[in-house]
């Protein structure tokens, strides 16, 4: 994620923010990427917090838009869930619009959100047709961490979770492609083999002992689908790590260049490289704090091949350039 410019004084804005240092209101503009200092905010700023500017006054903005249900506002802490789980959402749309998807310029479907607040059964998140399903209690750390050790992943935040369903609705829109069911097939596995069924082969005997070698995560080893899903959020946690690390000035002899843009990059295995040096490096730094590491993954040859894959399809951009 880049570091932004303040419209009206000195010094820079990051992509939360919804004021400067001194106090002056702020919107980000997705299409510009930029931020305004003057209304239409999205009718959603004081609600949840949304800093993202709106079409007209009183509207919604190109995000919040997109959810069709909110979560219920009687159940304890729904609200400030929510605005965790949108925040997650723009950053993870602001990511894929990068590459021109579910912008203006987009020709096809947007993703439709219910965002579900939990009572005394979970949420099942998923995606279904266009419609992203998320659990907002999710946000709250404790559960999240909760479920993260009951489950045995490295790895669980709402970033991930919205790149992980968004990347279902990716796919479902490519699968209406002529050339992309083949390719995807031959690469990942015939995604027509019994889901529900390889979900409870996966849950009831685990992973195959070979998973490491072939996939990325042991979730990625249930069906084509979550192969699928777990590599192309995977590639946008590669790709973002790379791109923020640029942003924030840093260097790196792994970096192909001064002015590289990672969401430019033609070259998977040189943006594959290159972001997971730095995810090393990082993670090293993490350590000097006693906290986990940035990037928990091993990238396997096999891993790699699939994330290219995904590389090349997402990059094309939603037109399929």
């Amino acid at each position: 994620m880049r570091v932004f410019a303040n419209p009206v004084g000195p010094g820079s804005l990051w992509f939360d923010n919804l004021a400067t240092a001194d106090g002056t209101p702020v919107a980000y503009d997705p299409q510009a990427r930029e931020f305004l200092p003057m209304p239409p905010f999205c009718a959603n700023r004081e609600v949840i917090g949304c800093n993202w500017i709106a079409p007209e006054h009183g509207a919604f903005c190109r995000s919040c838009a997109m959810t069709a249900l909110a979560p219920d506002p009687s159940v304890p802490n729904a609200m400030p869930n929510w605005a965790q789980t949108e925040a997650a959402k723009r950053w993870t749309l602001d990511n894929l619009g990068r590459w021109h998807w579910f912008r203006p310029e987009d020709p096809g479907t947007r993703p439709v959100f219910h965002m579900l607040a939990e009572g005394p059964t979970p949420v099942l998140m998923g995606h279904v047709g266009g419609v992203v399903t998320i659990s907002v209690a999710e946000a709250d750390p404790v559960l999240r961490a909760t479920r993260r050790q009951a489950l045995d992943e490295p790895y669980r935040t709402m970033v991930g979770h919205m790149r992980h369903e968004i990347s279902h609705m990716l796919w479902w829109r490519l699968s209406l492609r002529e050339d992309f069911l083949d390719a995807f097939r031959a690469v990942f596995g015939d995604e027509r083999a019994d889901y529900q069924a390889a979900l409870q082969q996966h849950y009831y005997n685990g992973p195959p002992p070979d998973w490491p070698q072939r996939f990325l995560t042991t979730y990625a080893s249930a069906h084509p689908h979550e192969d699928w899903a777990e590599t192309a959020a995977h590639l946008l946690h590669l790709t973002d790590i790379a791109d923020s690390f640029v942003a924030t000035g840093m260097s790196s002899p792994q970096l192909p260049g001064p002015g590289w843009d990672p969401y430019a990059e033609p070259d998977a295995e040189r943006l594959i490289h290159a972001a997971a040096s730095i995810a090393v490096g990082v993670n090293n730094v993490n350590r000097a704090m006693g906290l986990s590491d940035l990037y928990p993954f091993v990238l396997s040859d096999a891993a790699r091949r699939k994330l290219a894959f995904v590389h090349d399809w997402l990059r094309r951009g939603a037109q399929g350039r």
